[in-house]
Parts: C-alpha cells; structure tokens; sequence
C-alpha cells in the first residue's frame, strides 16, 4: 500500500510541475488520507434532498414527534438555571449524569453494567472512529458482516485496516462461516483484532441476529481470542416492541457495545457512548480527549434532563407504530410494483434490503434512478470488497408512506427498462452474490 500510494504521488506531483496543477499539496497527504473516499450515501444528497425527488437512500430517522416545546423549554431552563456549567468544557469521558441515565437505557435490552465503563462520545460515530485508532495498526484484519454498515466501512478504510467479509442469512451472522473465517485467517498468519456488527434490524441488511446464534457468535469469538464491537442503534425500534439480548451481556469482558441516541431522539444533539471493559473504557477516554478535549456538554445534560423527566420509552413506542406503517408501505409498494425482485420484510429499524433481477447493476442504475426521480443506495456501498452490485437499500425512515409508494413506483420503471435493455442486448454484467441470503417476495 505504502509502495503504491508512493508511486500516485509522483505520477500526480510530476502532473502538477507540468502546469495541470491538480492539487498542489497532494504530495503532503499522509498515506491513510488518500484511501478516504466520499460515501456513496453522502454523494447522493445533493440529489436526493430535491423536493422533486423522492429519497429512498437516507436513513434519517423522521423527528416529527419530538417533544419540541418540552425541549425549548428545557434548553431555556438549562443556560438560565445552570448555564456557567453547561456551557463550560467538561470530562474527556462525558459528564456522570447522563452516564447514570445510559446505564437506565441499557438495563432496557439487559445490560448490567457500571458507569465508569461508559465513555460519551459525538455520536456513535466517532466511538466507531476511536476504538478503530486504539485497536488497529494499518494493514491489520477485522471481520465485518456482508453486507456491513458503509459508514464503520469508511472508518476502517481511514485506518488502513484489511476488512475480510462473513456471510450472513436470514437469521443475521451465520456462525460456521464466522468460525471457518477466523480458522483461516488464522492458518494464514492474520490475527483479527475485533469482529464488527450490527447484529439488532440490521443496517443495510434489515434482519436481526437470532437468539440461538448470539451465544454461539460471542464463543466463537471467545475461542479465537477476538473482541467483538457490536453497534446498536436499532435496538429499541423493534415494531412489536422487541428487544434481544446485547452480546455484551454473554461475555462483558470481550465486547465492546455502541449505542446512541441518534435513531431514538434525535441526531442533532450528536451523542452517542461506549461500553468497553475497564482498561479499554481507560484507552476510550484517552483518544476521545485527544480528538475532541470532551463532548458537547450541553447536549449530555439537556438528554439527562430529557431521559429523567419525559416518558422517553413512549416516545421510543410511538415511533416503533411510525416506523412499522412505513414499511408495511414498502412491503406493499415492493409487492405491487417490483415482484421480480425478492427482498427481507424487516421487524424493526429503518431498512430493507432489495436484491434485483439477474444481470441488473445497482450502481449503473443509479443515474437512470434519480433521472427518473427517486434516488436509492446501491448495495455497492456497504462491501469493502467490490460486492453488491445486485442489491439496493431502500429507507423507509423519512418518508411518509404515500411517497415512500410513489418512490416504489419509480424505482419499478427504472428496473422493467432495465431489463428490457437485458432482454434485448444481453449486456449488463453479472455479478457476484453479496452473501446475503433473502427469501423470494412469494415466500414472505
């Protein structure tokens, strides 16, 4: 990698000398810059946000039932009432009563924990982005689900990390190939530091991870001496109400558990935690000091005040009712418009996840989508390995469900012309499976 990036550099420094001044600093760039690359998520926006369009392809979560006037009125009472201290810096590892509040969140789905374990950090996001820095050397192997979460995928890029993908099904990671994964990697000389997914209604994928495989996933694990970081966002959106037991709570002591209040409350506030075992929680707070001296200290303690005086669970219900119209709407659209497709009928969270007819690209038909108005994510997007080509994520988060239907509509026109550009030419590349194993649309 150090060889290649080397040769880019003199190729783009001797265009730049010869006048075409490409960037005129390419040359100072660390190696671990040039693998950042814009999301395919990201570069959709400036399309997707269109009134015109109708955006399958973001996973906003629809904040419409926020308690607006609740919250005015506590941020107004915070700055009159304690304003010296919310607005001053506070500790690299987030403020303890906002803590104590997580761990009231947490007990929910089972865990058991203590709050000097917890680290706040800007979103889930960033957690992402310093458990990777303190875990990972570049060139170093992780294991990840395919299809796996692209902006985890972007962060492991960043770190120059080698990301080997497990197949999942149905019933999410499936356990044997996670084991002859490790068996493998390990034969060949490549220690995997962690083992990275999203196991509850899962992003991009939609399933959720059975309660049988759980404790099989965290021994296999367990065996090959490999931590597990396990991302929940989705948890408590499960639309019957449902909630599965973390994988921290087989085995606190080799897992690392995310969680965040962007998919429950509201991203805006961009806070989100970790729960690591004590010396790693030690290693957290030490990064996240260096990136950021501490979280935003007015956003903790306006979501501490939030959790200990609002029915925040009811919100979370009324939000699980939302969601399940919406896609019960794409369920029913998908049915009507796209049964040459087969795709996974989620039971909570945000997505689902569409596998198009043979010989159909994903990424190709992206243009011809938002031509045609409704923009989607190509499954491309979501494998650190050239996979994907025969999926899409459709979102059913943002919109209401009269549009999520008409975006449906569109979306169908685009794959019949499709394949009939197939049916007639017989040009369109075959790609490889993604991994993710869908039952047909006939058999949901």
């Amino acid at each position: 990698m150090a060889q290649i990036s080397s040769i880019a550099k003199k190729v783009v420094n001797a265009a730049a000398g010869a006048g075409t001044r490409l960037d005129p600093w390419f040359g100072s760039y660390a190696d671990r810059a040039l693998g950042m690359k814009q999301s395919e998520t990201r570069s959709l926006f400036a399309v997707a946000n269109r009134p015109e369009v109708v955006s399958l392809a973001g996973g906003m979560p629809n904040i419409t039932g926020l308690p607006l006037e609740f919250l005015a009125d506590l941020s107004a009472r915070l700055i009159r009432e304690r304003g010296p201290q919310v607005l001053q810096y506070g500790s690299g590892q987030g403020e303890e009563e906002l803590r104590e509040m997580i761990l009231e969140v947490m007990r929910v789905e089972g865990i058991r924990a203590h709050v000097d374990d917890i680290t706040i950090t800007t979103g889930s996001q960033q957690a992402l982005d310093i458990v990777t820095q303190i875990l990972l050397n570049p060139g170093e192997t992780i294991v990840a689900e395919a299809p796996s979460y692209v902006g985890a995928l972007g962060v492991f890029r960043a770190y120059q990390a080698n990301v080997v993908h497990v197949p999942m099904d149905a019933d999410g990671l499936i356990p044997q190939a996670l084991d002859q994964t490790l068996e493998k990697l390990a034969k060949e000389g490549k220690p995997v530091k962690f083992l990275y997914t999203v196991p509850n209604f899962h992003n991009p994928g939609g399933v959720c991870l059975s309660l049988e495989r759980r404790p099989q996933i965290v021994e296999i694990c367990k065996r090959h001496h490999v931590l597990i970081l396990e991302d929940n966002p989705y948890g408590m959106l499960g639309f019957a109400g449902q909630t599965m037991p973390p994988l921290q709570t087989w085995n606190p002591d080799g897992v690392i558990y995310l969680g965040s209040f962007s998919k429950t409350f509201a991203p805006g506030y961009r806070v989100g935690w970790a729960l690591a075992p004590h010396a790693v929680t030690q290693r957290l707070v030490l990064a996240n000091e260096n990136a950021c001296l501490c979280p935003t200290k007015m956003g903790q303690i306006s979501i501490s005040q939030y959790l200990r005086n609002f029915d925040w669970m009811g919100l979370i219900g009324e939000y699980r009712q939302m969601y399940r119209q919406r896609r019960d709407a794409m369920n029913a659209a998908l049915e009507k418009y796209l049964p040459m497709c087969s795709w996974n009928v989620p039971e909570g969270g945000f997505y689902t996840w569409v596998e198009l007819p043979k010989g159909l690209d994903a990424k190709a038909m992206l243009p011809r989508a938002t031509t045609n108005l409704v923009a989607y994510v190509s499954g491309t997007a979501f494998f650190a390995d050239g996979q994907g080509h025969d999926h899409l994520r459709l979102s059913f988060c943002y919109p209401p469900p009269e549009r999520i239907t008409e975006g449906v509509r569109r979306l169908a026109g685009v794959v019949e012309s499709e394949l009939e550009l197939v049916e007639m030419f017989g040009t369109a590349p075959v790609h490889q499976s993604t991994g993710v194993e869908v039952p047909r649309a006939n058999q949901i």
